[in-house]
């Protein structure tokens, strides 16, 4: 479990580290080569960090090593609130400004991280923990998963098109008509392209309505959070249970552990 040292105060040496010694700490440890600081922007160094200091509290196939927009980012950084709690690590996380790539806030972090990291191990690195091993995996799984996807697609395409596999035992033709099986084929094919660029048009306008209702609910979400971490408001029961419901990796008994949070304290 995590040691007494969670609370760093902001005159502590670790928050006078360097740019250039964070980079190489996480570059040495995790046998990355990361020149700029707004890189671990996604979460998912971190999460990777908590993992080689506790190997096997942070469950690394849900870590999104590929997180480019804020929702994937966000949902590394859940992953690393979880592992506090489980660990019992008075941190709070400041997601909304982190995923910004803004270089100050995520320095101090990573200088708190350092520091925390550091309290557990002594400064002495886990020789026995292979961080490409580890990050190799996850984002082997994650190719996998989408090879399946586009050889599913590729396999419902052919099943669909028949005449776009093997051309093999189809009669040769000569003269006018090879020129009007060909006419025939182009029509064809000009319907088809027109079809399926039809449907790229809807399928693109779905996206576009999927973004934005996920957008709006995403950003509700996003201030109840904000309203939960004030600091007169984060000990009420209510909020500690909203905040449980909004934390939990294991959705199926959330609302559970949240009712049972608001019965102890009727």
């Amino acid at each position: 479990m995590a040691s007494s040292n969670n609370v760093i105060g902001m005159m502590d040496s670790a928050y006078f580290v360097g740019r250039n010694e964070l980079l190489s700490w996480i570059n040495a440890s995790l046998q990355l080569n990361l020149s700029r600081i707004e890189e671990v922007a996604s979460g998912a160094v971190q999460c990777q960090m908590m993992d080689m200091t506790y190997p096997g509290a942070v469950p690394m196939h849900k870590v999104n090593f590929d997180a480019r927009t804020e929702y994937d980012m966000i949902q590394n950084y859940k992953v690393l609130q979880d592992v506090f709690t489980k660990l019992k690590i008075d941190k709070h996380i400041e997601v909304n400004r982190l995923v910004k790539g803004r270089p100050l806030d995520n320095l101090e972090f990573l200088q708190w991280l350092k520091r925390y990291c550091e309290s557990v191990n002594g400064g002495i690195m886990n020789e026995n923990y292979n961080p490409l091993e580890r990050r190799g995996k996850v984002c082997k799984e994650r190719h996998f998963k989408a090879s399946q996807k586009s050889s599913k697609s590729l396999q419902t395409y052919n099943s669909q098109n028949p005449g776009s596999g093997d051309k093999s035992g189809v009669p040769k033709m000569t003269g006018n008509k090879q020129k009007s099986r060909a006419v025939v084929v182009e029509s064809d094919s000009s319907d088809e392209i027109q079809a399926l660029s039809n449907e790229i048009t809807e399928l693109k306008v779905s996206v576009d309505l999927l973004e934005k209702e996920r957008d709006y609910y995403f950003g509700k979400l996003r201030d109840i959070e904000i309203l939960c971490q004030a600091p007169d408001l984060e000990h009420i029961p209510m909020v500690a249970a909203v905040k449980k419901v909004l934390y939990a990796a294991d959705e199926g008994s959330a609302l559970a552990e949240a009712q049972e949070i608001l019965s102890a304290n009727q």
